[in-house]
């Protein structure tokens, strides 16, 4: 199956604005998500999705492929749907959503999910995501990160914001004891999907629990898709703030011994 990654980037932020184009590493932040992705063996083209003329030209100066979006998207999921009705993507048969604030992506998650909604008959999903254990504790009661249960097939019963699964006879909140932790699972946000199932969402109406939850995907659940969640042993780092950036360059720097730029 012809294979693509499209890497959603916008400019607007509002954590951390203009993020795409920080550039302490003496490259794009951009541009290093691209050349992950890039890595991937199974994915024929990566795509940079953007809405703006200045990310647009920094993917062109390095060699990067790079197509204008609508400004109007409310999520990463419609943008990727105007990509793939663009008439040089009428045959692409997988899409895989890669954050583009996520340059240390591993490579083999990107085919692995590709594999999984590449299969038919009785092992056939629409989509494949990934979630990972909690390495601190403290976060998973955090309801800016998002839980997903699984069944024994490893599909997706249901995300939520909620500490999920509920401990009916824990008494007190707090951090959740060390023994229970490997019970719950991170989301992490990256998908593949088959091109019907990502046009079928991107043309539904939201659903009311994905209207309580501010989750997209519970709308393909909502419709009866099913989601493979691929179990990591641990998540990447994604860039969400200015200190996270700081973290990730002083990593890269480390490992590459690459000095600062403004």
């Amino acid at each position: 199956m012809t294979a693509i990654i499209v890497i959603p980037a916008r400019y607007g932020s509002t954590r951390y604005p203009g993020k795409p184009l920080a550039r302490q590493t003496g490259k794009f932040l951009i541009q290093h998500v691209v050349e992950q992705a890039s890595r991937a063996r199974r994915a024929d083209k990566v795509v940079v999705a953007t809405d703006d003329s200045r990310i647009l030209d920094a993917v062109h100066s390095f060699g990067g492929n790079a197509v204008m979006t609508a400004a109007s998207h409310h999520s990463g999921t419609d943008r990727i749907a105007e990509v793939m009705h663009k008439p040089e993507f009428a045959n692409t048969q997988i899409v895989v959503n890669v954050q583009g604030d996520e340059p240390e992506i591993d490579p083999g998650v990107i085919d692995e999910l590709i594999r999984l909604t590449s299969q038919s008959g009785a092992e056939a999903v629409a989509m494949a995501t990934a979630a990972a254990m909690f390495e601190n504790p403290h976060e998973i009661e955090n309801p800016n990160i998002v839980k997903v249960v699984v069944d024994h097939r490893n599909l997706a019963l249901y995300f939520s914001r909620a500490t999920i699964p509920f401990d009916r006879d824990r008494v007190t909140s707090g951090t959740i004891p060390i023994l229970l932790a490997g019970l719950y699972r991170k989301h992490l946000g990256i998908y593949a999907y088959r091109r019907e199932a990502l046009l079928t969402l991107a043309a539904t109406p939201v659903c009311d629990l994905e209207r309580l939850e501010k989750l997209e995907q519970l709308r393909a659940l909502y419709l009866g898709m099913k989601i493979h969640v691929l179990d990591l042993p641990h998540a990447p780092h994604g860039i969400d703030t200015p200190e996270d950036y700081a973290a990730f360059v002083k990593r890269y720097n480390g490992a590459n011994g690459v000095a600062v730029r403004n």
